[in-house]
This record gives C-alpha cells, structure tokens and sequence, in this order.
C-alpha cells in the first residue's frame, strides 16, 4: 500500500538545513520547530565535542509534520522528495511519542527541556500590563493563539488558574465578540507583527520567542506571569532515537549531548527552562 507524503509547504525551506548532506549526513535530527533559534550554537558546540561527526542535516518544521514525515517514509518538498529516516526525533506532545511506541518505531524516550510563556508587550509597556488579571479589561487588545495552534492549551490552563473559568470566558470569548481579542494562526510571526504596529497591546507567548525578538532588534518588551502561572511545569521536550536509525551510534551521542549542562545552558540562553542541572 501506497502511503500520501506529506507535503512541506515550500515557505518552510528556512527549516530545512544543510539539504546538500541528505544523502551522505553523519547525523539526522527532525527538531521540534520552535528550537530553531537555538540550533546553530548548539550544533556548533556538539560539533566541537565530536569533531567526526561532520554532516548534520536537520528540520526544524512543527513536530506534528515530522511526525507525518516519519509515518509515511518521507515528504514532498517543491518537486523533489525527501525520504530519510531521521536519527533524533524531538516534540512537545507526549501522544506523538506514544504514537511511535506503539508502531514499533521507537522503544522509548525522555524528557529533555521545558518551556514558559510570559507576556510579549510592546517596548516599555505602555498599557501598563503587570498581571494576568490586566488583560480581562476593556480597553486591553490581546494578540491570542487561536485553538488551532499548541501553545493554545497551557495558555487556557494558565488563565484558568490566574483566574478560573471566568477570566477564561472573558478572554477567549467575550473580548473576542468585543473584537479586543484577536486570534493568531502563527502566533510566532502575527504577534511581534500586531505589537510594532500598534495593533495590540500584550500576546501571551513562549517565552523564547520575545528573547528572539529582542536579539533581532525589534521594539518588545517581556512580562512575566510568575513560575505558579507559566506552565513551565507542564510544557515537555520529548526525545527519541528512532529503532532503524541509520546513524546509530552518533544519535546516542546527540541525546547524550543534549541533556549535558554545556547543551542545557545553551538553551537557557535562549529563554529555554532546562531539565538537567546547568551547573
């Protein structure tokens, strides 16, 4: 039986690394998409630890692609096809790790990295937004991931438990119908968007997204919710090395490698909460 590839939409090819190694890498990682920031350096530095290990072809598309990807043998990508098996597969979702387990492509894996959300404001703050709570008023314009996208879910939670299902209601619902929430389909790109131009006044976001906005130059400014609010508790990287790897023993150095103090203050750098002890 023939199985559809999934189709990599062509203005993802700034997540496709290094596709001149396909076909001879020492190493293939598929990299939950929002780590892109973090990849360079980090590669960098596990390059310098194993010198060998010279080509690292890696995607930094949305987990739930790669997954497609590694279910169906490959994708399609403009007119070629890419049909590797990748070495490393990370996600955010538990289910998609599960869903590996049970198909017999990985026989496990394990938590490697957290994140948080914080509020993205514009420069200086000028709404004044210090708290959840804040963003229930009238006047506040919200920049808000739509039920679409996967940060969606803990920025819920963490509204329920600032304020439980009221200030839920009053944010997803009744602001909507006000038209002072406005739902992203990209929050990545749409909210740094909204916020330079004036559009709104505060997104809820990753909080490596603000780092990487403010390391790009743009006018933005981070608001924290507090470590009982932001679902660093919650929000898990998951790693696995697939059964077929082709690149066996280089994939167990990467895992290796990521979970040491060198790679997690890597991350930490980037606004990432590390897993492992940083030293």
């Amino acid at each position: 039986m023939n199985i559809e590839l999934p189709e990599i939409p062509i203005n993802y090819k700034e997540d496709l690394h290094n596709l001149e190694f396909l076909e001879e890498a020492d190493l293939i990682l598929f990299m939950a998409g929002n780590q892109f920031m973090v990849m360079e350096e980090l590669l960098s530095a596990f390059q310098k630890r194993y010198p060998e290990i010279k080509k690292i072809f890696y995607e930094t598309l949305p987990p739930g692609l790669e997954l497609k990807q590694i279910l169906a043998g490959g994708a399609r990508f403009g007119n070629m096809e890419i049909r590797v098996t990748p070495d490393i597969y990370t996600a955010v979702s538990e289910d998609a790790m599960q869903e590996l387990v049970k198909r017999g492509l990985i026989k496990d894996y394990s938590v490697y990295l957290h994140n948080r959300i914080v509020l993205m404001v514009p420069k200086d703050n000028p709404a004044g937004i210090k708290s959840l709570k804040d963003l229930a008023k009238d006047e506040v314009r919200i920049s808000q991931p739509g039920p679409l996208e996967d940060i969606t879910r803990y920025i819920v939670e963490m509204y329920r438990k600032a304020g439980g299902e009221e200030l839920v209601h009053r944010i997803m619902e009744e602001k909507r119908a006000e038209g002072t929430t406005i739902f992203t389909l990209v929050h990545h790109r749409e909210t740094p968007l909204r916020i330079i131009k004036g559009t709104v006044d505060v997104g809820p976001v990753w909080a490596t997204e603000v780092i990487y906005a403010k390391n790009q130059g743009l006018p933005v400014d981070m608001v924290e919710v507090g470590e009982d609010f932001d679902q660093r508790d919650k929000v898990n990287y998951y790693i696995a090395i697939l059964n077929n790897a082709p690149h066996l023993e280089n994939a167990k150095k990467f895992v290796e490698f990521i979970k040491s103090s060198e790679a997690q203050r890597i991350y930490a750098k980037y606004g990432f909460v590390p897993h492992f002890p940083i030293g």
